[in-house]
């Protein structure tokens, strides 16, 4: 059984963690940094913060978002994000083509549409088209 002194003492250690008593460089001030370092690289991987990216949308019907997606040889390619009010209610393929064209050349001059895709909120509705291009 632990004697009063050792209880103290303990006691006394918890404390003085608590509090941050230490001085720089001590053993017991590298202890705590060495557990904090552990605590925020570690936690991700072993605890859910159920932290996701949030699906990122133009706020205003004349925005479009422009992310750079990397090269394909000599090209640069950039991912385009155009709200559907922005499409002036195109259907077919072409339409959809030739309106996501007109947002994106005002922006970045003559490029090459490879391809789209239709954005969606929770309900299905399209909100806005994810457009990859080369320039």
């Amino acid at each position: 059984m632990a004697s009063e002194t050792d209880r103290k003492s303990i006691g006394q250690l918890i404390r003085s963690y608590f509090f941050w008593t230490y001085e720089r460089g001590s053993l017991h001030y590298d202890v705590m940094v060495t557990l904090i370092l552990i605590f925020m690289f570690l936690s991700p991987r072993l605890i859910d913060y159920k932290d996701r990216p949030v699906e990122t949308v133009a706020l205003h019907a004349s925005e479009v978002l422009v992310k750079e997606a990397g090269t394909v040889g000599s090209y640069s390619r950039f991912m385009y994000q155009i709200r559907s009010d922005e499409m002036g209610g195109a259907r077919t393929d072409a339409e959809l083509r030739a309106a996501i064209l007109r947002a994106v050349e005002p922006i970045s001059g003559e490029v090459k549409l490879e391809r789209y895709e239709p954005v969606t909120d929770a309900q299905g509705k399209v909100i806005a088209y994810d457009a990859w291009v080369l320039r």
